[in-house]
C-alpha cells in the first residue's frame, strides 16, 4: 500500500511571499527592460501558478532565505547540478526549471542547495533578485522534516517560451532590450517527488523568469517572477 505521508514541495515554497516584497525588484527590471508600464502590471499580478501540497509558513525577513549572499559551504553544492553554458534565453530558463525542480534531501543540506542555485544568478547586483529565487528553499526546520522522510525530486520541462505581454512590448521598442538584456520566459513541466516507504506525488509546475543573457556572453538568472503569463 503506498505511504500516504504528505509531501512538501520545494518550487512552491515561496508562493506564500508577501507579493510586495516578490515583485520589487523584477517590477524595476520589467520596466529598465521593456519602458512599457503595461508589462510590469502582468507581471505583477496575483497568483504564481502553482499549487502548495502543504501549506508553509513563509521565511521571516531576517532568515538566511531572505538575505542576499547565499551561504557557501565548503562541502560544494550536493546534488545541485551546475550553471550550463547556454547563450540563448528559452533554453536557459528551461534548465533553471529543472534545477529549480529537482532536489534530494538524502544528500544535500540546505547551505549546499542555497549554494547550488546561487551558481545560477546574475553577479549583476542591479539586476538579480536572489530574495525571489532563494525564497523556493524551506526554512531550516522544514528542510529537516523533508530530509527525514528522504524527500527528493526528479522534474520533466515540457516546453518554454516567451509570454505574450512581454513578446508584444518587445515588438513595440525592440531596442529597450538592449539596456540590460533580460529576458522574460514561462516554463511548463510536471515535477515527480518521493520519499520514504514508496511513498510518491507528482505535480503539474509552471514558472515565470527573468533571465539575463548579454551578447556574447553565457545567460544567468536574474529572478524568478511572481506570477504566470501566457
Amino acid at each position: 500500500m503506498q505511504n500516504r505521508l504528505p509531501f512538501f514541495s520545494l518550487s512552491s515554497y515561496g508562493a506564500s511571499w508577501s507579493a510586495n516584497r516578490r515583485i520589487a525588484i523584477v517590477a524595476g527590471v520589467v520596466a529598465v527592460l521593456l519602458a512599457i508600464a503595461g508589462i510590469v502590471a502582468v507581471l505583477s499580478g496575483g497568483g504564481n501558478g502553482h499549487r502548495v501540497p502543504v501549506t508553509a509558513a513563509p521565511a521571516p525577513a531576517n532568515s538566511p532565505s531572505s538575505t542576499k549572499a547565499a551561504p557557501k559551504p565548503s562541502s560544494g553544492s550536493g546534488s545541485v547540478p551546475r550553471p550550463p553554458q547556454i547563450a540563448e534565453p528559452v533554453a536557459y530558463a528551461k534548465a533553471v526549471a529543472q534545477m529549480l525542480w529537482s532536489y534530494d534531501t538524502r544528500d544535500t543540506s540546505r547551505d549546499q542547495q542555497l549554494a547550488g542555485m546561487r551558481a545560477w544568478m546574475t553577479e549583476e547586483t542591479k539586476y538579480a533578485d536572489w530574495v525571489s529565487v532563494s525564497g523556493q528553499v524551506p526554512d531550516p526546520v522544514l528542510w529537516s522534516r523533508m530530509a527525514e522522510q528522504d524527500q527528493h525530486a526528479t522534474a520533466h520541462v515540457t516546453e518554454g517560451h516567451y509570454p505574450g505581454a512581454f513578446k508584444q512590448a518587445l515588438a513595440e521598442d525592440p531596442t529597450a532590450i538592449t539596456e540590460a538584456y533580460i529576458y522574460v520566459v514561462t516554463v511548463n513541466g510536471k515535477q515527480q517527488i518521493a520519499w520514504k516507504k514508496g511513498g510518491a506525488g507528482a505535480e503539474e509546475r509552471a514558472v515565470t523568469l527573468a533571465v539575463q543573457c548579454r551578447p556574447d556572453h553565457d545567460c544567468t538568472l536574474t529572478a524568478i517572477a511572481p506570477s504566470v503569463t501566457q
